[in-house]
């Protein structure tokens, strides 16, 4: 399995920006630990990126957000903070028992009126939110499977308003868009969603390097175009 190889200085100034700056609440902390109690992967965004997502939200007044990768909620209650009282947060997630953990975490955090968890694979969900024809989302958070990560952005520009944000985590993978065979896995889905956020007509991107607990890793963002006539 590919692991993520964080320097202790990264860790160390991470934890005092959280700490100093950020303020993670019991809520968001006993996400965390809910999802280590139930064996889940720690591979939620770190708080000082949560906490981005939620100022994000609500620099762009965002009032629909589409989440594409729930694991146990971490970075859902982050983005659900930001939301105004009406807002809403559709968040896909595979694996029942993530989406078990992840409802006892959003509820508890009080945001269990705004969010709904679709379960299933996150290609059959966002082709069928298409068919309910529900009103075009504000912000896109995508942090799932890096294979379908093309595709993910593909729906991203089908589902969102022009003007929308998304945001694509996971982009530098300690180094993998240099060198793939550092993760043959994944490396091809991140390399070739980071050329589609360059080349796609209805996309206008950005990537930021990032360093931490997580690794050498990075985001995209980007915002969604209107249609040329």
């Amino acid at each position: 399995m590919f692991e993520h190889k964080p320097r202790p200085e990264w860790i160390a100034t991470e934890e005092f920006l959280s700490s100093a700056v950020v303020h993670p609440d019991a809520a968001v902390q006993q996400a965390i630990r809910a999802a280590a109690e139930a064996g889940m992967p720690p591979i939620e965004v770190a708080p000082n990126a949560g906490k981005l997502l939620k100022l994000l939200v609500q620099l762009s007044g965002a009032h629909r957000i589409l989440e594409i990768g729930t694991l146990a909620g971490y970075s859902t209650i982050w983005m659900g903070r930001g939301l105004p009282r009406s807002g809403t947060l559709v968040t896909c997630e595979y694996l029942p028992q993530h989406a078990e953990v992840a409802w006892a975490n959003i509820d508890a955090a009080g945001l269990g009126e705004r969010v709904e968890i679709r379960l299933g694979p996150a290609l059959d969900t966002l082709a069928a939110l298409e068919e309910e024809e529900r009103e075009p989302f504000d912000f896109i958070f995508i942090d799932a499977d890096k294979q379908n990560n093309s595709r993910y952005l593909d729906w991203a520009v089908k589902l969102g308003r022009p003007g929308a944000v998304v945001v694509l985590d996971n982009t530098i993978w300690e180094g993998a868009v240099l060198d793939p065979d550092i993760d043959p896995v994944n490396a091809p889905g991140i390399i070739d969603a980071l050329k589609l956020l360059g080349d796609h007509p209805r996309l206008d991107a950005t990537v930021i390097q990032t360093v931490g607990s997580k690794g050498w890793d990075g985001f995209a963002l980007a915002r969604i175009l209107p249609q040329q006539q």
